[in-house]
């Protein structure tokens, strides 16, 4: 059940390495604090490996790559490996330029990933080694829509089952899978996407989320991602007159913060494929 994943984040407040982008690292940190994590930002190569190495998990995001971090990443991913921690990525624009993609790509050919979270620009990108990604948005030609799940179903399993970890696609319909399993999730709303830095908040929440429970990292990574749609719903309920984004993105942490496992249960709205 997404409730347990829940209330074992709670419990066990998993600790966090997250190198992430800087346009939305201080939302990471709190979001994850919010959802019972505790989150550590670290990105000069003399400081990331140690610090993955008291850290649980590592958060790589490449948001906002410079020729510093790249190998910082890449140290703590392989700290990472060696003491068999999990490691997200968050490939943010792959497709939108050649750094991005190719940085990427090397990433998942020389770490061993756990899960990779991305919208579908981005997930298209990795696998096919082509998309049309739109600066740091899905192109909507590439969206998971009702007409073309089934589809979209199988590409995320095989793409799962080709990288050898979890695949997670967000967008308006989310899938989270691994070769065998999906689980597809409709929570969320539209206006979530005039925030920035929802998914990169998701991805650093996400990695909380498996920390916590590392016998069930696919249905911890679906819980993280049903939690931070339902999140959207909560805070947009929330919103009074003369509210805008910024006040959306703060409503969305603290609902985050509020929730419990059993509001989780309650609200989250998917299936298994």
């Amino acid at each position: 059940m997404l409730k347990d994943r829940f209330d074992a984040l709670r419990e066990k407040s998993a600790l966090v390495h997250n190198i992430t982008n800087y346009v939305t690292v201080n939302d990471v940190a709190n979001i994850e604090l919010a959802c019972g994590g505790s989150p550590i930002m670290a990105d000069d190569i003399d400081d990331a490996p140690e610090i993955t190495a008291i850290c649980g998990g590592l958060n790589i995001n490449i948001g906002t790559l410079n020729k510093n971090t790249i190998p910082s990443m890449f140290a703590a991913g392989r700290k990472a490996a060696e003491l068999g921690h999990p490691i997200l990525l968050d490939p943010v624009g792959a497709g939108a330029s050649t750094i991005r993609t190719e940085t990427a790509v090397k990433l998942m050919e020389e770490l061993p990933l756990t899960v990779i979270r991305g919208n579908s620009s981005e997930i298209k990108t990795l696998a096919l080694g082509s998309g049309t990604t739109k600066g740091v948005d899905a192109d909507i030609a590439d969206a998971v829509t009702e007409e073309n799940l089934e589809e979209q179903i199988g590409f995320a399993k095989d793409f799962a089952a080709k990288a050898g970890c979890l695949v997670a696609i967000t967008g308006a319909i989310d899938l989270v899978a691994d070769s065998e399993t999906c689980y597809v999730i409709r929570n969320g709303r539209p206006e979530m996407g005039r925030i920035t830095g929802t998914g990169c908040q998701l991805s650093g929440m996400m990695t909380a989320f498996i920390v916590a429970n590392p016998e069930n990292k696919l249905e911890a990574a679906a819980a993280a991602v049903a939690a931070m749609g339902l999140a959207g719903e909560i805070g947009w309920s929330r919103m009074e007159e003369g509210d805008g984004n910024s006040t959306y993105r703060n409503r969305i942490i603290d609902a985050i913060f509020n929730m419990d496992g059993e509001t989780l249960e309650k609200g989250a709205k998917y299936e298994i494929r």
